[in-house]
């Protein structure tokens, strides 16, 4: 990981800061899918074991079904296909799809004539992802490289956007909402999980380390909804929610350990896990995991 510095979480950077950001997450989740561990920490639903998948959302019988590579590193909060009504063939985006997992399952959904597209920043995750779908046996996903704030499919082209804990690690989340309505289609739906926070702490957001662990990069719910309503689109809700408690917490910045030591350090703080858990107290009940719904209106 690289060292601390400031993150201004809810602000939008500067270009150059912008890029060092996106460069940061994705060499850190490079290096989690070479490893095999996860940003988000492997104590949490974020951790990269079917296990893990399957309580954050995911069926015994969707995991059964896809290739143990693509369950095995998973970083998402959430089950972003779960409850939607993905259709024989529709055209589903992933955004930051990862090693694939979203990508099989909408691609069984939608079926021989729909097709899924996945957009990823990260070599690794596209390398993965391509292997695993590979090994799904399937031909209607396409793997594209690009940022989600410059989505490389053209405008009104999707029936679905899916993604899994993406979003809030955008440093310049309104281009991803304009992004997210400019490729849909009228009348196109999206439904994503992803984290949110409210109040975050000046400490939280000086650690690059929790802002992969999409913890400090993480907005306000009202903030989320209402970036995705200024963009464009209508009917934008939560439609699932879980908080986390403080034990659950240290789970998302299990892997950014050392840095986080760094960083009591540097605040004067005994550099122990007990500092880490009264540091994890303030967030309780602050930080959730949301599974959010919005639609593209119908031209008129």
């Amino acid at each position: 990981m690289t060292t601390t510095q400031p993150i201004p979480a809810h602000d939008l950077p500067a270009p150059s800061q912008a890029g060092a950001i996106r460069e940061s997450v994705s060499r850190a989740y490079a290096d989690a899918v070479t490893r095999g561990s996860s940003c988000c920490g492997t104590q949490t639903a974020c951790g990269p074991t079917a296990e893990k998948a399957e309580s954050i959302g995911y069926s015994a019988a969707e995991l059964a079904s896809v290739p143990s590579e693509a369950t095995g590193t998973t970083f998402g909060c959430g089950n972003p296909t779960a409850l939607t009504e993905i259709a024989p063939g529709d055209v589903v985006l992933d955004l930051g799809s990862g090693a694939g997992l979203d990508l099989i399952l909408a691609a069984r959904r939608v079926g021989p004539t729909g097709r899924v597209i996945g957009v990823d920043m990260t070599d690794e995750m596209i390398e993965r992802a391509r292997k695993n779908v590979a090994a799904a046996g399937l031909s209607n996903v396409e793997i594209r490289k690009g940022i989600i704030e410059e989505l490389p499919v053209e405008t009104g082209s999707v029936d679905w956007i899916i993604s899994n804990c993406v979003l809030n690690l955008s440093p310049e989340k309104p281009r991803v909402f304009a992004e997210v309505a400019r490729v849909l289609k009228p009348g196109g739906r999206m439904l994503v999980s992803d984290i949110v926070a409210e109040e975050m702490p000046d400490w939280a957001k000086q650690s690059i380390s929790l802002y992969v662990s999409c913890l400090s990069g993480a907005i306000a719910e009202a903030d989320y909804l209402g970036g995705l309503r200024a963009a464009g689109l209508a009917d934008v809700e939560v439609r699932d929610r879980f908080v986390y408690d403080a034990e659950s917490l240290l789970g998302f910045a299990a892997d950014a350990e050392d840095e986080l030591m760094k960083l009591f350090a540097e605040m004067g703080l005994p550099q122990t896990r007990e500092t880490a858990l009264a540091l994890a107290r303030q967030l309780e009940g602050k930080i959730a995991s949301v599974r959010v719904f919005g639609r593209k209106p119908l031209a008129s």
